[in-house]
């Protein structure tokens, strides 16, 4: 026991409804990246807001450096020596980078902020991770691959010697990856434990010493990184072999031109964009950060207000305004940030299902909801996505991220839409779950429907899709037919300024 950092023993936990962690163990050695893995709702992010004080354990026990403790909450975990970066964004918008770092340990000058200091020790921090975001800058003029990077300065900010990371890079470039790892290996020469959760598990052969392995709130397996494939971790995550990772369906695209863009542009995000989607056909769009491809979708769906240029849908000219005028021409909108932009989490699967069909489900004369009719809909919607949850009055909140992102495709779904849009569909979710998302997207092509995919993983890209446009520097540089593209052409595209 003494040689271990963290050691939790028959670790149990009970929601409302659901044994979300079933007598679970898991350990961590000075100096090791130990991965945690597992499907959405497999108890992963559960075991660690127990280690960092989020939630308290029903049964089990814990003991941090041989000694027993109960973590009573996230303050307590801190003094422990356990700081966590948290897959979501945990901010404050409104305060500066140094003030997020230091909340609730802020520097003082006798009964004033000493704000000198405090971005002084987090300029230092920020060295570390080898940006130069100015600590006085608003969290909010941020992106989010930058919020994250102050997230992880947070954490390293406490000095802790156990470093919990739930999916860190989900949000960031490829070279703020390979700085992360950098400060990674750092930590372990200086005796820091990490506990590391990704779904990306081709970048955990750089980084994990040791992997275990949660299903259905069960623990599997614990081993040696070394001595398991890729192929053997999928299968322990679902319990069974994924012989295809992108399912896709191969068929004839449609004549009929759903969508069509001529000179599209707005001034801050994009310009002069000429694209077309057609019925049945699955168009994709690749670039780096920063390329416009957000923006664009944004645009298409009308947030920010009207655009330069012409937008045509089923070959009849369209004025587009806002998200309104939008989802009235058929068009729907997955954003890449679901719980900002996607979910209301405080309330429950049949509210967030019901959003945009409210009106069509509610009496014209008193406005009322019809109840029954909601349920059945809600229901079969639960049913048709496989969303996992104990009841559709469940707070989605208490539900995993997989789950989650269903539920927002799952409303869209219920308005019968023409035109889809899947901003980043996968990001942060198991590899079951992306495969269950990848056969929705087969089906609405099926379906006559056209698709729009924004993706950062260019696998993805290549393995979902008909057509590719690449953005860069907010124009499109590339239209591409999949089968004959390569990764290599499609960067060359999205890096030629």
């Amino acid at each position: 026991m003494e040689d271990y950092l963290l050691e939790a023993k028959k670790i149990k936990k009970i929601f409302p409804g659901v044994i979300a962690l079933d007598e679970v163990d898991f350990s961590l050695k000075p100096g090791e990246v130990h991965a945690l893995l597992g499907e959405n709702g497999a108890g992963k992010s559960t075991m660690m807001k127990i280690f960092s004080g989020v939630h308290q354990k029903d049964g089990g026990e814990i003991y941090l450096k041989g000694v027993k403790q109960d973590i009573k909450s996230p303050i307590h975990a801190a003094e422990l020596g356990i700081g966590i970066i948290y897959q979501e964004l945990n901010l404050c918008s409104h305060l500066s980078v140094a003030e997020n770092i230091f909340l609730s340990r802020e520097a003082i000058n006798g009964i004033k902020l000493n704000r000198k200091k405090m971005e002084e020790d987090a300029e230092r921090i920020l060295k570390i991770l080898k940006s130069d975001i100015n600590p006085k800058e608003k969290v909010k003029n941020l992106s989010i691959s930058n919020q994250q990077i102050v997230e992880i300065a947070k954490a390293l900010s406490q000095n802790v010697d156990i470093i919990i990371m739930d999916e860190p890079t989900s949000s960031l470039s490829e070279r703020e990856i390979t700085q992360l790892f950098q400060v990674i290996k750092e930590l372990k020469k200086a005796g820091k434990g990490i506990v590391y959760i990704s779904h990306k598990l081709d970048e955990l052969k750089e980084i994990a010493d040791r992997v275990t392995i949660f299903r259905d709130g069960k623990w599997i397996i614990t081993k040696e990184f070394r001595e398991v494939t890729i192929d053997e971790i999928i299968s322990f995550m679902v319990g069974r072999d994924i012989n295809e990772k992108f399912p896709r369906v191969e068929m004839e695209r449609k004549n009929n031109r759903i969508l069509q863009l001529k000179d599209y542009s707005n001034k801050d995000f994009f310009k002069n964009i000429d694209l077309e989607l057609y019925g049945g056909e699955v168009l994709g769009i690749a670039g780096l950060v920063g390329a416009g491809r957000t923006e664009l979708c944004k645009g298409i769906f009308g947030a920010y207000g009207k655009c330069n240029g012409e937008i045509f849908i089923d070959e009849k000219q369209k004025k587009i305004s806002s998200p309104m005028d939008a989802i009235q021409n058929g068009i729907s909108y997955i954003a890449e940030d679901r719980k900002k932009e996607g979910l209301a989490i405080s309330m429950n699967v049949s509210q967030n299902i019901s959003f945009p069909i409210l009106d069509k489900i509610s009496s014209k004369i008193f406005g009322k909801i019809r109840k029954n009719e909601l349920e059945e809909k809600t229901n079969s919607m639960v049913n048709a996505l496989r969303i996992k949850t104990p009841t559709i009055y469940q707070k989605v909140k208490n539900l995993s991220g997989g789950n989650q992102q269903k539920i927002v495709i799952g409303k869209w779904l219920l308005n019968n839409p023409r035109i889809v849009i899947f901003d980043e569909p996968t990001r942060g979710i198991d590899v079951n779950a992306k495969i269950e998302i990848y056969k929705i997207i087969n089906q609405l092509k099926v379906d006559g429907i056209g698709v729009i995919v924004v993706s950062s993983e260019l696998p993805e890209i290549l393995g979902i899709t008909d057509r590719i446009v690449v953005m860069c520097n907010k124009n499109i540089r590339a239209n591409l037919k999949t089968k004959e593209t390569t990764q290599e052409e499609i960067m060359h595209y999205a890096t030629k300024f």
